[in-house]
């Protein structure tokens, strides 16, 4: 069996010590079978020159699809109102281009003036225009976009489960599929070159359906686990397919767990709530929208569970986080906590209990702050609880739900670790979390590399403790299984 030996590598010490200077690794059969100051070179040899290695990097959070599309669309982010996002779609309209105009970015929750059709109806009714909001929990369509599909006539947004029917029939026109399914082999290199060698994809429609296919025609540079919804549920269990279930050949493709999505967003104001949002505008008995009533989502929990998948449920108000470890209580179902943005303090203690993992997004921070501080004035100081969840013992695991938080895991670990995307002073530090344990949420549970670890790695020319004093971590390189999916060293 050939092997492959990386010469003088500095180990990162995640959650254990590692040797203390330059080591050699053997690689065999994708696993580090050998540790050693000198070992004798293989039918391989990297030199490594000292850099440092750690294991690879997974996002466990994303929408690939939906980021490879992002590439495409107009940018709305940042714009403060209707008339700039509106300014914005006009210029786009100068250009030639087939099909519906789609945007991507914009949120509303602290915009003095709110959306509507008119508005854009007033810059073309013929041209389908279909803005998707930047935390995906709303589309702003016009009316030829209402028509294409589907939907009742309306003058507001269209949110949570009826946006979410309403994108799938947009995901099915052709030139919006085909945009998407053209760049997904980019943006797998694109986070390859990060470093990243894996990723949990909740991409709405069904992500176990389009991965098979998409490694057998060569998109093979990342381990994916590809989530079903509670549409595809049936499918699922018909194919007897359990969490961990390769679904391809060659193993890269494995089933990963039922998606069911508890509630709304804070951008949107729809994130269930104990409390009432504040602010302008926010009626006094505003707490957010439940999208699975607890009896749907026991239901559901108790058919995965039978079924051996484990269930992430995206919960990210505190009344949601409340219901969804409710549920979990009740039918013993395993799996995770998507987001688990605003949590009681009480509610901390129970989920680590349950032995459920919390799977955050520390860059939402960066994009919510403001807006927490406006809607939930009055209890921020629980907002992305990091460090209150590792103290409980609750496993943290890191991801960017992008197109929502940009594919970068670097930008998770800092914005953990720092608790601030800008010039600013981190917003409730007592919720760091050290380098460490940033970078160990961050690696799927392999912690420091030694004898027996996935040959799952990524080589640095800078010590990756040192983080926050640099403005990119330099990737030399890349290994899943031992095979460069970046680099050239």
């Amino acid at each position: 069996m050939e092997s492959l030996v990386l010469h003088d590598a500095r180990l990162v010490p995640l959650t254990t010590p590692a040797p203390p200077g330059p080591v050699d690794l053997r690689i065999v059969d994708g696993t580090v079978t050998e540790i050693a100051p000198t070992l004798a070179t293989g039918d391989h040899a990297l030199d490594l020159d000292g850099r440092w290695v750690l294991p690879g990097l997974w996002d466990h959070h994303v929408h690939l699809l939906q980021w490879a599309q992002l590439k495409a669309r107009l940018d709305t982010t940042g714009t403060t109102g209707p008339a700039e996002v509106v300014d914005r779609v006009r210029a786009r309209l100068g250009e030639d281009r087939p099909g519906p105009l789609i945007g991507f970015g914009h949120r509303i929750a602290d915009w003095p003036e709110q959306p509507s059709t008119a508005a854009l109806d007033a810059v073309s009714t013929e041209r389908p225009i279909i803005l998707i909001s930047g935390d995906a929990h709303h589309g702003w369509l016009n009316s030829a976009a209402q028509r294409l599909l589907g939907l009742a006539p309306r003058e507001e947004v269209v949110r949570e489960a009826e946006w979410f029917e309403a994108y799938e029939r947009l995901g099915a026109v052709p030139e919006v599929r085909a945009e998407g399914e053209d760049a997904i082999g980019r943006v797998v290199a694109e986070a390859a070159a990060l470093g990243v060698v894996g990723v949990t994809d909740f991409e709405f429609g069904g992500a176990y359906a389009d991965w098979p296919a998409r490694v057998r025609r060569g998109v093979s540079a990342l381990r994916v686990r590809a989530a079903a919804y509670p549409d595809g549920l049936d499918d699922v269990i018909e194919k007897g397919w359990r969490t961990g279930d390769a679904l391809e050949e060659s193993g890269l493709v494995r089933m990963g767990p039922l998606k069911i999505l508890s509630d709304g967003s804070l951008s949107t104001r729809t994130a269930y709530c104990c409390q009432p949002y504040l602010g302008p505008g926010v009626g006094a008995d505003d707490h957010g929208v439940l999208n699975t009533p607890a009896e749907e989502l026991h239901g559901l929990l108790t058919r995965a569970h039978a079924a051996g998948l484990e269930v992430a449920v995206h919960a990210i108000g505190d009344a949601a986080v409340a219901a969804a470890l409710d549920g979990f209580a009740a039918t013993g179902a395993r799996g995770s906590i998507e987001h688990a943005q605003l949590m009681a303090s009480a509610d901390i203690g129970r989920m680590a209990r349950l032995g459920l993992a919390a799977s955050v997004q520390p860059a939402h921070l960066v994009d919510d702050r403001d807006v927490a501080e406006v809607c939930w004035a009055d209890r921020t100081a629980r907002c992305f609880p990091f460090r209150a969840m590792a103290d409980a013992g609750i496993p943290l695991v890191l991801g960017s739900d992008a197109p929502v938080s940009p594919l970068d895991p670097w930008l998770a670990i800092r914005v953990a670790v720092h608790r601030s995307g800008d010039e600013r002073a981190p917003w409730h530090p007592e919720q760091a979390l050290t380098v460490a344990e940033a970078l160990a949420a961050s690696t799927d549970g392999q912690g420091t590399v030694g004898i027996g670890s996935r040959a799952d790695l990524v080589v640095l020319d800078a010590d990756p403790m040192d983080l926050l004093g640099m403005t990119r971590m330099p990737v030399a390189a890349t290994l899943l299984g031992g095979r460069l999916t970046h680099g050239t060293l």
